[in-house]
């Protein structure tokens, strides 16, 4: 089913303040309230709202270091890729891991609480990955932009 702009101001307005009351949301976007909470309960129903999250504070909780690790595998084998992948979801301190098209197969986002921290991580955890050839590590010196919010203007 497809979204109109009223449903795309929803999205637009939850995404950027998930914890809104619906009164707020349904007067932030011209709407009843119980028309936008029937719109809201159709966007969670068919999918286009995955999940309500709290965004936390890495430097207040001691992981102000991230560290972008691009890994090679030794091969392209489905078996491969999939030990590969449950492996690296069990290591808690790993945000995202992305399949790459290009020289690396996965980026993976990691937390650390610095240096140190990470060259843990990478004893305990990242050398142990089954089948990776090749690893390259890059620390992110500053955050410039980081949001969660999809663009919703056009083709939804």
């Amino acid at each position: 089913m497809s979204i109109d702009s009223i449903d795309r101001r929803i999205l637009d307005a939850l995404q950027r303040s998930g914890r809104m009351s619906n009164a707020d949301l349904s007067e932030r976007v011209h709407l009843s309230p119980s028309a936008c909470h029937r719109r809201v309960q159709r966007l969670e129903a068919e999918g286009y709202i995955a999940k309500y999250v709290a965004l936390l504070d890495a430097r207040k909780l001691g992981v102000p270091t991230t560290v972008f690790v691009e890994i090679t595998l030794q091969g392209q084998a489905d078996d491969l890729l999939d030990a590969f992948e449950k492996a690296v979801a069990r290591i808690p301190d790993v945000l995202e891991c992305h399949l790459m098209a290009g020289t690396a197969d996965y980026l993976l986002k990691i937390v650390a609480e610095d240096t140190e921290d990470f060259a843990r991580i990478h004893r305990q955890h990242l050398s142990r990955l089954p089948g990776v050839a090749q690893m390259q590590s890059s620390f992110a010196l500053r955050t410039v932009l980081r949001t969660t919010a999809l663009p919703l203007q056009g083709g939804l």
